[in-house]
């Protein structure tokens, strides 16, 4: 029988750590095969397999570290750091701290939760134009408005600016009541909504007010140049080639710009090329421009949304497959006449 002990001398350290009625003891218990309990020691992790205790533990220390700075260890974070020590990651967990990004307005602290977003947020501060692309639920948009109020706050820039092609509307922004601003504010409502978190409705309103932010459809960017800005455009893989050199070419001095998008996810007419693909093979060679991938591992949503995008994935992948495979019985069938 194989036995390590992680040594705690703070009860609420190892509360959290045990989780609610000990479910993150038992999701570590399940993985490896082991007995998790507390004793005077400490934490137990005991085993027959050897190197099952030790990844066991390590998972178990790397909880303790990030309890330092977590209110809550969630179900969805013990996963996260399982799976990270499961692939020989857990040096990368490290990299974590009591690193807050910005306060909420109701004084909610935010930090990155994974080490993709963490290092989605350090490109951020070390790089003029980032591309933040990756599945629904990683946290792009979000931090990247967390990372603009910062800014704004801390007098870096004097405003923020949010677009988003209105390409998903198509002719049906025609039949929506009201004018042009009701009409584009469906697709810009998971803007509106990072902003009311990080500012309170009436902050927002007044700095809407005074132009202090700005929300707009992509097509009122041409011909802007737009100086002493954070600039957020989101939703990039439905803009075109030509849409996206647009943007990227109103970026003025003492403004930083961060593209976000999901490149499985295009709304484009069939054939039609996205401009966020085009813009990150073209210009991602050229210093101080960064191209940050997230993976299904850093979706921060409820846990099936990570389960969803690997289903989709795997089956856009075997679809992938069979397409070559009859394209190349195709050929060989013609070859053959």
């Amino acid at each position: 029988m194989e036995r390590r002990f992680i040594t705690l001398d703070n009860a609420e350290t190892v509360a959290k750590i045990f989780g609610s009625y000990d479910v993150n003891a038992r999701m570590i218990e399940k993985e490896w095969r082991v007995l998790v309990s507390n004793n005077a020691e400490g934490i137990s992790v005991s085993g027959e397999d050897a190197e099952a205790v030790a990844e066991a533990a390590q998972a178990l220390t790397s909880l303790a570290e990030m309890s330092a700075y977590s209110e809550v260890l969630t179900e969805q974070t013990v996963k996260y750091v399982i799976d990270m020590v499961i692939d020989g990651k857990a040096d990368e967990l490290s990299s974590f701290g009591d690193d807050c990004i910005c306060i909420t307005s109701r004084g909610r602290p935010i930090k990155a939760r994974t080490v993709g977003q963490k290092l989605y947020v350090d490109t951020i501060r070390k790089n003029t134009v980032v591309f933040g692309v990756g599945p629904a639920g990683t946290g792009k948009t979000f931090l990247a408005v967390a990372m603009a109020v910062k800014a704004l706050r801390d007098k870096q820039v004097s405003r923020i600016i949010l677009t988003r092609p209105a390409i998903e509307a198509g002719e049906k922004l025609g039949f929506l009541p009201g004018d042009l601003q009701s009409k584009i504010d469906p697709y810009l409502r998971p803007l509106y909504d990072a902003l009311f978190e990080f500012m309170g409705a009436d902050n927002y309103q007044h700095n809407l007010e005074k132009q202090t932010i700005e929300i707009a459809p992509l097509a009122y960017m041409r011909g802007r140049t737009l100086d002493d800005s954070f600039i957020i455009f989101d939703e990039a893989q439905n803009a075109t080639p030509e849409q996206m050199k647009m943007f990227l070419t109103r970026l003025g001095n003492n403004s930083k710009a961060v593209i976000t998008g999901d490149l499985t996810q295009t709304d484009l007419p069939d054939g039609q090329k996205s401009g966020l693909a085009a813009a990150i093979k073209i210009i991602s060679g050229i210093d101080d421009i960064a191209t940050h991938y997230f993976t299904e591992r850093d979706v921060v949503r409820h846990k099936l949304v990570q389960k969803i995008i690997v289903a989709y994935d795997k089956y856009e992948k075997e679809q992938a497959r069979l397409r070559q495979e009859r394209a190349a019985a195709k050929d060989k069938k013609k070859n053959e006449r």
